[in-house]
């Protein structure tokens, strides 16, 4: 591995998982944690993984982002001491109010709902979405009159906290502060790599994650193409069942006793 993203979720993750592929990096951003490395991810929730477990789950991998290595950092760069870490960080208030906004953007769309519903793998990867949900906290569980103000204080102290924490234990000679008004050439100066032709990439904004990675993603187009025919399968057993129930003649009787008990 050769570059950590430690910044929190919200401070730019989707920008730099964008640059770090221009920069030709095999890079784990959120989804590529969930769909590829779930199992060794389920061992580092646990407190169980070993560092040969995490150089295994990360081989070939060059850059992770977002949620959850941002908060495993330090063990991961405990398995990769030579990787450098980058930290990205916005005001508390800007980064609260984006924060709220994905939160109510992913309380109103349908399509997470779909993929957990009719999806094979997000059966698989139900212990790696219990393990976020214990130990790491899932806010986006909540609807936005509960998150306001009653878990304010908790989104704001865990940004603090996280902040604080890396900036004390992260090596100074790995460490860069990075923002993403700086562009390519403090970055590409950092990681020992040629300034891309390609101007400097900006995701996410407005929180507009959903429609991107829908469109864009390859992990959810194959989550997509999953649940596509998972869909469709359950409409197809549920239609042969109703249409055995009605040449039978047992859904005029299951009918019939609901009409007589209501």
């Amino acid at each position: 591995m050769k570059v950590i993203l430690a910044g929190y979720s919200k401070t730019g993750t989707k920008t730099m998982a964008a640059a770090f592929r221009l920069l030709g990096f095999t890079t784990y951003d959120f989804l590529e944690n969930y769909y590829y490395a779930y199992e060794g991810w389920e061992k580092i929730f646990k407190g169980t993984a070993t560092v040969e477990d995490i150089k295994k789950t990360f081989e070939g991998v060059d850059a992770v982002t977002d949620t959850p290595a941002c908060h495993y950092w330090e063990e991961l760069h405990e398995a990769f001491p030579e990787a450098k870490i980058i930290f990205t960080c916005r005001d508390e208030d800007s980064w609260y109010k984006s924060m709220v906004n994905q939160i109510e953007l992913l309380n109103q769309t349908k399509v997470s709902w779909f993929l957990s519903a009719f999806a094979p793998a997000c059966y698989l990867r139900d212990g790696y979405q219990r393990f976020m949900y214990r130990y790491l906290g899932d806010f986006s569980r909540f609807p936005i009159p509960i998150i306001k103000p009653h878990l304010e204080k908790v989104l704001r102290a865990h940004y603090k906290y996280h902040n604080a924490n890396v900036l004390e234990k992260a090596p100074k000679d790995k460490l860069l502060v990075y923002k993403l008004s700086d562009g390519w050439e403090p970055l590409c100066e950092f990681l020992g790599v040629p300034v891309p032709k390609e101007p400097f990439p900006h995701r996410n904004k407005g929180g507009n994650i959903i429609e991107e990675v829908t469109k864009s993603d390859a992990v959810v187009a194959k989550l997509l193409g999953q649940a596509m025919i998972g869909a469709s399968v359950v409409t197809g057993c549920l239609g042969y069942l109703a249409y055995n129930l009605f040449s039978s003649g047992t859904w005029t009787s299951v009918t019939q006793a609901l009409y007589n008990i209501f």
